[in-house]
């Protein structure tokens, strides 16, 4: 569309913030822009809490085109549970709402002297007092805000300012890094949005073509086309379980005794009402469950596991009625449930009397109520794992990289996700790390204990992923890019050879990651992501550029960090995960994490600190500024 959309909330001015050809070109859009934004406008570390942080929000080339599963929308900020970047990608109708109004992007500053929220219709841009709403939950908010415009929405937690508070638009929630508590140190409420305006393609009938046989692919292909329609993401929980990266217990093991109970399965079995999803989804991957009489959201995987197993809670009715609570109050439910079970080992360690312990669900509602308002031992849980383990020990068992809590796949099964955590820009993050779970058991099944290659695939699908969102697709379209054949047969002989040569393929795989992308000038069928791109801007996007963009936005999120303070010493594990054993009998059965991110560090031509060097930031036409 052209424009980006500046509001100053302590002035109530607005204006356009610059965004060229060439950002278009280097930056593509999502998180990426969104990074390349804060890089530019926050010089050093400030408090996230303070007026002069920025909440952006930025729409994708993909956005609003009607391609499939593009109504994703990234919300990026300084964390306030990490104090680094901080990005949440979301469905829901507010990015292609943002689009049609005619903006790329929002950049939110400053600080509300009293609550508001915006109205943003095309070009008019209204202010509205919002005592009213404050206090309000996510849903009755949205609900007073009526129909027929794109939301975006903050509960109680984010006015309270719990430092993992989300923000809700329709059901999709913007979860991870507490960008709703951003939104409510800002005495922001909500903003909605509706326009008008025809986004422009530059051609149309190719356009046309690309989302056809897109639109096949996914359907055709068992995990994007069967197995999420029919469990949705809840039924990757029996495969974490078969492959043992399921976290139970504070990430003690890797599988559960009465994980069929929480299953995607039972789920399907005993609640399901119906698939939903996000617009212009042919996935479909969410569920419409029944709890209680009432028809509600049902639980996606990391839920299921972060408030069931981790907690070793077999019941699924509780977790159906504390995910319905949670998003109501506005929080994310992977931070809130890796809080609450290292509350329950603190407890269990004689550490803290944090009130809750494992397998003890009753008071759990109340208990996370008490969190999004602050309430006694609420208060404290609402700052995190990081923050409880230097108040009260136990920082080997505190499960989090960076401050931020890890997702549901247990990496001592899995060493090259271990090697994602610890490397991601945004803390632990299954996405951003790089999702190497789907090669080590989730789709192939490479040896998951192995360090041979899983440097070189990690940065690959890094920066592949990274570009993936920034275009403004949701990453579940990855899954068909493995051939189908591969998971049809995964004991063919084909699927079996390929397992076998993948730890040999890292030398292979470095000279893609490092090859100019003039070396790569090819639109891979399997990756239509490319030809969309290219209908839709007339950017000869390939998948040598693809990589590139990734490449260089990793590399712009790792300055923006070492400027907030990163060091070396925080791209770790917690011990729990590097030192010990998963199964006594098994010596692999821990995440080999100095010498992979030795080697990684090394592929990604940074120095033995961490730190890009002039060489590959000359490559990527970044300027580094001071770090």
């Amino acid at each position: 569309m052209g424009r980006v959309l500046k509001i100053d909330l302590t002035s109530r001015e607005t204006s356009e913030y610059p965004w060229s050809n060439k950002d278009k070109e280097l930056y593509l859009g999502g998180k990426i822009m969104a990074a390349k934004i804060l890089y530019d406008n926050l010089p050093q570390k400030i408090d996230p809490f303070s007026p002069e942080n920025l909440l952006v929000i930025t729409t994708s080339p993909l956005t609003a085109t009607a391609a499939p599963t593009s109504s994703r929308f990234n919300i990026s900020t300084l964390s306030p549970l990490t104090g680094l970047i901080g990005s949440s990608n979301s469905g829901g109708s507010f990015g292609i709402m943002l689009k049609k109004a005619g903006y790329d992007g929002l950049i939110i500053s400053g600080r509300a002297e009293k609550p508001l929220w915006i109205e943003i219709d095309n070009e008019q841009i209204i202010f509205h007092e919002a005592e009213d709403l404050w206090g309000r939950k996510t849903g009755e908010t949205q609900e007073y805000l009526g129909s027929g415009t794109g939301k975006i929405v903050i509960g109680p937690a984010g006015e309270n300012l719990v430092r993992f508070a989300s923000i809700v638009s329709d059901e999709r929630i913007s979860g991870r890094t507490g960008v709703g508590a951003v939104m409510g140190s800002k005495n922001l409420k909500a903003i909605t949005v509706k326009g008008n305006k025809a986004v422009p393609i530059k051609n149309q009938e190719k356009k046309k073509e690309v989302y056809k046989k897109w639109v096949k692919q996914l359907k055709d292909h068992p995990l994007t086309g069967k197995h999420l329609p029919m469990l949705g993401s809840a039924g990757l929980l029996s495969s974490l379980q078969a492959n043992k990266i399921l976290a139970t217990r504070n990430f003690q093991s890797g599988q559960y005794i009465d994980f069929e109970a929480i299953s995607g399965e039972a789920l399907a079995e005993n609640h399901l009402i119906k698939n939903k999803g996000c617009m212009t989804c042919p996935i479909q991957c969410g569920r419409l469950v029944e709890i209680d009489n009432q028809e509600i959201k049902g639980p996606e995987l990391e839920t299921l596991v972060l408030l069931g197993s981790n907690l070793e809670n077999n019941s699924l009715e509780t977790i159906l009625r504390m995910n319905y609570l949670i998003d109501e109050l506005g929080m994310d439910t992977i931070s809130l449930g890796g809080t609450l079970a290292f509350a329950m080992e603190l407890q269990e360690k004689g550490l803290w009397d944090s009130g809750v312990s494992f397998g003890q669900t009753a008071g759990l509602l109340q208990v996370i109520e008490d969190i999004a308002y602050r309430r006694g031992n609420g208060d404290l849980l609402a700052e995190g794992t990081k923050r409880l383990s230097e108040r009260f020990g136990g920082e080997d068992f505190a499960i989090h990289v960076k401050g931020l809590e890890l997702p549901a796949y247990e990496p001592r099964g899995a060493v090259g996700q271990g090697l994602g955590y610890a490397t991601s820009n945004r803390g632990a993050c299954h996405l951003n790390g790089g999702y190497m779970v789907l090669l080590e058991g989730l789709g192939l099944s490479m040896d998951p204990y192995t360090e041979k290659a899983k440097p070189a695939l990690t940065i690959m699908l890094q920066n592949i992923m990274e570009a993936i969102s920034a275009g403004g697709s949701c990453l579940f379209t990855m899954y068909a890019a493995i051939p189908r054949q591969l998971i049809e047969n995964p004991y063919g002989r084909l699927t079996r050879f390929v397992n076998k040569i993948l730890p040999y393929s890292g030398g292979s795989v470095s000279l893609i990651n490092n090859a100019p992308k003039e070396a790569l000038p090819l639109k891979l069928g399997m990756i239509p992501h490319l030809k969309a791109i290219t209908a839709v801007t007339g950017i000869n996007m390939t998948i040598g550029r693809l990589i590139e963009i990734g490449e260089r936005g990793y590399n712009l999120e790792r300055l923006f960090n070492l400027k907030m303070g990163l060091t070396k010493a925080d791209d770790t594990l917690p011990k729990r995960l590097t030192e010990q054993l998963q199964e006594e009998s098994n010596p692999n059965s821990r995440v080999p994490l100095t010498s992979m991110l030795e080697k990684y560090y090394k592929l990604r031509g940074w120095d033995n600190d961490g730190i890009p060097t002039d060489l590959i930031l000359k490559k990527l036409k970044i300027i580094a500024g001071e770090q």
